[in-house]
């Protein structure tokens, strides 16, 4: 005789809203920078940040639970993830990619209800609009997508460059990843298209990389303005984040930037439809509540519109822990 499973795999699922507000809510009441300073009690704690001795303590032990938090005689202290990744000030810190979730994409989130019934995002225009309006934000988040990119531009900077002489990182921001690939492949010419107020951002980075000069920007709009000319053009977390027509306006756009012999490089959360991974099916859900028409999609949907726009062969393979990486090269 079997018994019925109980209910802690449903519940477990149901608390995670929760175990993240713990996470947003430690972050903006400073408990992991004043934990940065040396280990302390929860009274202590509560006595520094001047808030509520009993709540802090729950807190704190929800902090340790997940794992956040290490505890011993001499009170809480940081685990190697906290004191790499949430200190602010830190190299690694993610608040500006946190602050993100918590104040923009996770409030979308309410609406996936909606969403589902309609295939329409909650909020309406580019999902980008009003993201860089605040400087701090604006710091913030990029900082954080540094941090999450850096790997991705490391593997990248392993791709085999040597039959190339130039690329353009199409969204590439303040110019991090490229800026990886130019320091690994200083004969490169490398090139950033992005809008035009992400110009200063670019240039007090690559000053901060010592790499002013090795890296150019060009500033566009990669729908309304052609894209810069290149061997290489990279489309890096960019796709998805339009309906697929607007995808094949930009692949189309790719395949007239790339020089003959050239290669268009793709990488984002692409879904395996036979055996999906959760976080590539929640990041496609992430643009569905997010964005007008973004969403994951898998490898062969991609291929296929390669092919339609002109390109000769298509190649995939991983990069990261969950992306993939497709590369299309145009006929000599």
């Amino acid at each position: 005789m079997t018994s019925s499973p109980g209910p802690e795999a449903v519940l477990r699922i149901a608390s995670g809203v929760r175990q993240a507000q713990v996470l947003f809510t430690s972050l903006e009441l400073g408990v992991f920078d004043v934990l940065a300073e040396g280990p302390l009690s929860a009274d202590e704690l509560a006595e520094r940040r001047s808030l509520h001795p009993r709540a802090v303590r729950d807190v704190l032990a929800a902090l340790h639970a997940l794992g956040l938090l290490e505890r011993d005689f001499g009170g809480y202290r940081l685990a190697p993830a906290a004191d790499t990744y949430l200190v602010r000030g830190r190299p690694a810190h993610l608040g500006g990619f946190l602050a993100f979730l918590d104040g923009v994409l996770h409030p979308a989130w309410r609406g996936l209800t909606q969403s589902v019934r309609t295939g329409q995002a909650v909020r309406t225009g580019d999902p980008y609009d009003g993201l860089y309006d605040s400087a701090a934000d604006r710091d913030g988040f990029l900082d954080a997508m540094d941090v999450l990119n850096s790997p991705l531009a490391a593997q990248l900077a392993e791709y085999d460059w040597h039959r190339y002489r130039s690329f353009v990182d199409v969204g590439g921001a303040r110019g991090n990843l490229a800026a990886q690939i130019a320091k690994a492949h200083p004969n490169l010419d490398a090139q950033v298209f992005d809008l035009p107020g992400l110009g200063p951002a670019f240039d007090r980075h690559m000053a901060a990389l010592g790499l002013t000069g090795a890296v150019s920007f060009t500033a566009g709009d990669f729908f309304a303005d052609p894209l810069p000319a290149a061997d290489v053009v990279i489309f890096g977390h960019v796709l998805h984040n339009w309906p697929e027509e607007r995808r094949d306006v930009l692949l189309a756009k790719a395949y007239e930037a790339v020089s003959a012999g050239g290669a268009v490089l793709v990488y984002d959360p692409m879904i395996d439809e036979h055996r999906p991974q959760l976080p590539n099916v929640l990041a496609s859900l992430n643009m569905l509540v997010w964005s007008e028409g973004g969403s994951e999609y898998p490898v062969g949907d991609l291929r296929a519109r390669l092919f339609a726009a002109g390109f000769a062969t298509v190649t995939a393979s991983p990069i990261g822990a969950t992306g993939t990486l497709v590369a299309a090269r145009k006929a000599a």
